[in-house]
């Protein structure tokens, strides 16, 4: 339930001052409003923009982000782990992961592309050893990646379409990363690309953004679908408009982690989950 009385405070939002008051009775739509504009305003401070022209009073001293956000330490930096699932280490799939990091550090994210490379890579067994120990009892490149999900903010995993669905190394390498390692991703947010040379894409990555949204992880869209066109990497360059897509995706990845980050600044802790109710159907 909301708080029927607010602190005192003055926010200035361009024109006279608010001033809330408080002994004041205010309504449930005005505490909503008086929220709504003090997130508003953490994310303009940590974002080092106006969003709307401030009045400025040359008399007083501007606040430090200290002052802004009390008890809150920014980050200096953001990540983005690219994961290549392609047996090409710089193929198709590559290209497009690289367009998606190009958009990402010209935002301020820094990136890693890791290629999962060409050894052989089992699927789960079912063993559940998982559970107990919070890695996968195969050690490959799985538990690698787990083993960096703290250091990353987000996610992003291509693939390129094999008749009409993700190749089968990387369906075996998430199965196993989000059953072993699942919760390291929560509210972190994700992305799915696909390459491919003419059809199948959109089966592909309905597959992929699966794992995300059983994760409760944030899915990133673009422009269109992530998807980009062509046998070879000299033909992607040629999709201009999947390239575009992987750049807008990229733009849209950045923003949401500054989101996020300002959300922590205004003092929004992610979700608390319920303990996980498992309900068979055939009992």
């Amino acid at each position: 339930m909301l708080p029927r009385t607010a602190p005192s405070r003055t926010l200035n939002f361009g024109k006279q001052p608010m001033k809330m008051n408080k002994s004041k009775k205010i309504s449930r739509r005005e505490a909503l409003k008086y929220a709504g504009m003090t997130a508003v305003g953490a994310a303009a401070a940590y974002a080092g923009v106006k969003l709307w022209p401030v009045r400025e009073d040359p008399s007083v001293a501007p606040l430090s982000e200290a002052q802004l956000i009390p008890n809150y330490q920014s980050k200096t930096s953001m990540k983005v782990l690219l994961v290549n699932g392609s047996p090409h280490k710089k193929g198709c799939t590559y290209t497009a992961l690289s367009e998606v990091a190009s958009a990402l550090e010209k935002d301020g994210v820094e990136t890693e592309i890791f290629w999962l490379g060409i050894d052989p890579l089992a699927g789960c067994r079912g063993c559940a050893s998982c559970r107990s120990t919070g890695r996968c009892v195969l050690n490959d490149s799985v538990n690698t990646v787990a083993d960096k999900a703290p250091e990353f903010d987000g996610f992003v995993f291509g693939s390129p379409v094999h008749y009409a669905a993700a190749s089968g190394f990387i369906t075996s390498f998430l199965d196993r990363l989000f059953y072993s390692a699942g919760k390291r991703f929560a509210s972190k947010p994700g992305a799915a690309v696909v390459s491919c040379r003419r059809a199948g894409s959109t089966a592909a990555l309905e597959q992929l953004n699966k794992y995300f949204t059983i994760c409760n992880m944030p899915v990133v869209p673009s422009q269109y679908w992530n998807m980009v066109h062509g046998n070879t990497p000299d033909e992607v360059l040629q999709d201009l408009e999947g390239l575009q897509t992987m750049r807008t995706l990229g733009q849209n990845m950045a923003w949401l982690l500054k989101c996020i980050e300002a959300g922590k600044a205004a003092g929004i802790a992610p979700p608390t989950y319920e303990d996980r109710v498992a309900t068979n159907f055939i009992r």
